[in-house]
């Protein structure tokens, strides 16, 4: 079987010279690509006690609802402003270039529940950040945060210094 970074196409110059962009989406056609990448963020958090899978939008809803599926988990969409219909808390964000907000329904964690945060890529750590702060605002711990990958020469783990981060695919540049 291929590793899951074989899985993986990178795309030179995109969005721009210099920039190599890692497609995620060929990791998801491939089933057993798929099958590979939901295997090891099992894999990362199958030894931890928690309760909920928070998945960030859109691409944490893909990873994230099998692993909380197979591990009995119930499954939380940290959501963009306005896509969310009851009462939400949000929590604004720094961008590349410029500002992003991110929200949870106000009752989507409960004080004390032990949470796992999975998305499908790291790259400056501001969207997961943001997701983590909402989620300790309602109350919860953060146990684990998983990705299947991180763009390291971004440095995105520095937002995330006191939380157990974990990648499957690790890529030292941006």
């Amino acid at each position: 079987m291929k590793k899951l970074e074989e899985y993986v196409i990178s795309i030179p110059d995109f969005p721009e010279p210099g920039i190599i962009f890692r497609d995620v989406t060929s990791i998801l056609q491939d089933a057993d690509g798929l099958h590979l990448a939901i295997d090891q963020l099992i894999d990362m958090v199958k030894d931890i006690d928690f309760d909920v899978v928070v998945g960030a939008e859109s691409r944490g809803f893909i990873f994230g609802t099998p692993v909380a599926y197979e591990l009995h988990k119930s499954f939380v969409p940290a959501r963009k402003p306005g896509k969310l219909p009851r009462e939400t808390v949000s929590r604004e964000y720094e961008l590349e270039y410029g500002k992003g907000t991110i929200e949870l329904h106000k009752d989507a964690i409960k004080p004390g529940q032990k949470v796992v945060i999975i998305d499908d890529l790291i790259a400056t750590g501001g969207t997961v950040e943001a997701i983590a702060k909402l989620v300790e605002e309602l109350g919860g711990e953060v146990v684990k945060i998983c990705f299947v990958m991180e763009l390291a020469g971004l440095e995105g783990r520095k937002k995330l210094e006191g939380y157990d981060v974990e990648s499957a695919i690790i890529y030292e540049g941006k």
